[in-house]
Parts: C-alpha cells; structure tokens; sequence
C-alpha cells in the first residue's frame, strides 16, 4: 500500500518522502534537480514551520524552499 502523493508542503517536520515528481515549468524543474530533487529521492523535512523557512534534507544537502516551490514538489 503506498502512500498518497502530497505537496511537500503537507510533510511534517521530521517526516521522509519520496520525490514522485515536480510540477513545475522546465526552469524551475532543471533547478530543483540540479539541487537533488530527482525521480525517487528521499527527502527529509527538517523544519516546516509557520512561519519561518521550509527546510529539507536531499542527499545530505540541507536546503531551504520557499513554500510556493514545496508545494509543486510532488511526494509520497
């Protein structure tokens, strides 16, 4: 049974997901996967709280996503 594809966004803070796919124009999406957000990755939120930053964990690479952006990254 997997679990049903989110928006980043909606993952609490200390919960892993896995990067299903980013909806986003090629820009952004050539970005994010440059900073490790490819098909697959496991991605721990580190920090989701309001207000202040939305913080994530992608191959050992602490990053900081505005939420606009955490909420076209599509997880489960």
């Amino acid at each position: 049974a997997q679990s049903p594809i989110r928006p980043l966004s909606l993952i609490k803070t200390g919960e892993k997901a896995r990067l299903v796919h980013v909806d986003a124009g090629r820009g952004l999406n050539n970005r994010l996967a440059a900073m490790g957000f490819v098909h697959d990755a496991e991605i721990t939120v580190v920090s989701n709280g309001h207000p202040g930053p939305f913080v994530v964990l992608v191959k050992d690479v602490k990053l900081a996503l505005g939420r606009g952006v955490a909420h076209k990254i599509m997880v489960q």
